[in-house]
This record gives C-alpha cells, sequence and structure tokens, in this order.
C-alpha cells in the first residue's frame, strides 16, 4: 500500500461567522470537511490534513461577506498502482470471489484469480475450499496479493480495485510456508501391445 504525503495550495472561503476564531484551526475545520475522505484521481484517497501554513491575508471580495485566504497545507493520501503487491485482510467472501481490505479501500480477488486450484465455495462454513491442496480461505484472513487494475473513480464508493493471488509468494501467508504440491503429470497415452 501506498501512502503519499503531498503539499497543496488552494484558497480557502471564511464565513463571518469564523472571524472571531483563530485562523488557523478555523482553515483546519474548512479544509478537513472539504478533503477529508475524498478522493482525488490524481494522488488517491486523501485521509488527513495536516501541517496548515502560509495563510494570506483575507481578500474581501463585492457582494461576498467571506474573505478568502491562499493557504498551504500537506494532506496524507493512498494510493495503489498495478503489479503492486498488498498485504490486506478478507472482509467478506461471495459466491464470484473475496473482497480484500486495503487501507481505506476493499479490492477484489475473483474466483478465477484466488490460486490455481479448483476452488469450491462451503456456504455453510462461509469459506473457500481448495479441491487438491485442502487449503481454505475465510473471512479474517490475512493475505498477500498484487494489484491487476485500479479504477479510480469521482468517489471512493465507485473506485473499483482487481486483485490477484496466482502468483507464486502471493495467498495465505500459510500458503507459502507449506511444501509445493507436485503439479499431476497427464498420464501417457500408450499405442497397442504388439505381442
Amino acid at each position: 500500500m501506498l501512502y503519499y504525503i503531498y503539499s497543496v495550495k488552494d484558497t480557502i472561503s471564511l464565513p463571518p461567522s469564523h472571524f472571531g476564531e483563530d485562523l488557523n484551526e478555523a482553515a483546519y475545520g474548512i479544509l478537513k470537511s472539504k478533503y477529508e475522505r475524498t478522493l482525488d484521481k490524481d494522488i488517491g484517497v486523501i485521509l488527513s490534513v495536516f501541517n496548515i501554513r502560509d495563510i494570506s491575508d483575507g481578500v474581501i471580495l463585492p457582494g461576498d461577506p467571506s474573505t478568502h485566504h491562499d493557504v498551504r497545507f500537506d494532506v496524507l493520501a493512498f494510493n495503489l498502482e498495478v503489479n503492486e503487491v498488498v498485504e490486506g485482510e478478507v472482509s467478506e467472501l461471495v459466491e464470484f470471489g473475496a473482497f480484500v481490505r486495503l487501507g481505506p479501500l476493499d479490492g477484489l480477488v475473483h474466483l478465477s484469480q484466488i490460486t490455481n486450484d479448483f476452488i469450491n465455495y462451503d456456504r455453510k462454513s462461509a469459506m473457500f475450499v481448495l479441491r487438491n491442496t485442502g487449503r481454505s480461505l475465510k473471512k479474517g484472513d490475512n493475505v498477500y496479493a498484487k494489484v491487476s487494475t485500479v479504477s479510480m473513480k469521482n468517489n471512493i464508493k465507485d473506485t473499483k480495485i482487481a486483485l490477484t493471488m496466482r502468483p507464486e509468494g502471493l495467498g495465505k501467508p500459510e500458503w507459502l510456508k507449506e511444501p509445493k504440491v507436485p503439479a499431476k503429470k497427464p498420464q501417457e497415452k500408450r499405442g497397442p501391445r504388439r505381442k
């Protein structure tokens, strides 16, 4: 998971109801409500606003009772990149795959991307069971996955992240410690025996 700190410059509008307050505290409240838990397609999900500085003197515009201030501040953002290996927790299992919690977002590991093994969904115990190895995957399991695609939309809810656990070295940490199961060799076809 990638967490970044960005320096941002913006102009805030300070309404008259905040005129008696400390300018830094008022600016923090305005910036927090404007930016936190929002999605910017370039920098990702903005988690936190901090380090407010360089607040300019206010400018009053005709017909507007608010003062307008240029301000510089920092944001902590979360972003994912394609092919990045991430660690997350399985937050939900559905018949078509597993959702994995990655910081503030969930990614989907489609059923076909969980493993190379054949998978059964056991509704009674709410887990995936792998046929050849007997391994299982359930809600709450920690997994390693690789980001296949990221589709950033205008809001967090509509953002789609596709993950895969098929490459070697991915999946549940316990799977990585188990001895490898040799692949079954196809039976050789032999011609009829001559007598």
